[in-house]
């Protein structure tokens, strides 16, 4: 049987902090703590719209989020600087080593799937800008079901989706509220640590396995199968 992977996007496979540069042109120094808490708005706005069960696109998260740190940094932008911003936003660099690590993964032994709080529409679009598009078998996204990771449905949507069993199927993700969601649903899950400084939440679910980049992914799964 094949082995589901499933890939987060934002801050796995895409790098979040790509906008910083563009953020300079906009406020200045303050450029890489405004990128920081906007990621943060992000994920917070997101948690909050899927527990009250109030869904919307991701991108309006996005939105949002941007608004809020505007006004937390005191930052009047023109609609002209709000809309560059949103579009760099949709199409951010993937990090350096993700190339490799998915051309590392034979087709025959491996489904490698996209699986994102963001719609379809903009995943696809992330995709096919970092040229990495063609590695995946499908994405999946969580407008087909309205809710956010890590709500255990998302993840249940994907095994079914996926047509597979948790165990072999696995999570790869950045973020460690994402690794403890899949492997709180009964799939594997791999953290990928990119910073030493990068905590992962003390919860007493430990992932799979913990890498430094995904350049060590094809060497850990293998060494669980």
């Amino acid at each position: 049987m094949k082995t589901a992977l499933a890939f987060d996007v934002y801050g796995t496979l895409i790098d979040t902090a790509g906008v910083v540069s563009k953020l300079e042109s906009v406020v200045g120094a303050s450029a890489r703590a405004f990128s920081d808490l906007w990621r943060d708005k992000q994920l917070e706005y997101s948690f909050r719209r899927a527990l009250m069960q109030r869904y919307e696109d991701f991108a309006v998260c996005v939105g949002e989020s941007l608004d809020y740190c505007a006004v937390r940094f005191g930052v009047n932008f023109s609609a002209d600087d709000r809309q560059s911003l949103l579009d760099a936003f949709s199409v951010l660099p993937r990090f350096d080593d993700v190339q490799n690590c998915l051309d590392g993964f034979d087709a025959d032994e491996f489904d490698l799937f996209a699986l994102s709080n963001g719609s379809r529409k903009a995943v696809a679009r992330l995709l096919e800008s970092a040229q990495i598009a063609d590695r995946f078998v499908d994405i999946v996204s969580v407008e087909e079901i309205e809710t956010f990771k890590p709500d255990p449905a998302v993840y249940r949507h994907f095994l079914k989706r996926a047509d597979i069993g948790g165990e072999h199927a696995w999570l790869i993700s950045g973020n460690p509220f994402d690794v403890i969601g899949a492997l709180s649903a009964g799939m594997r899950a791999a953290w990928v640590r990119r910073s030493q400084a990068a905590v992962y939440d003390p919860w007493g679910i430990e992932p799979t396995i913990t890498i430094a980049g995904l350049g060590e992914l094809k060497a850990g799964i293998t060494s669980r199968r």
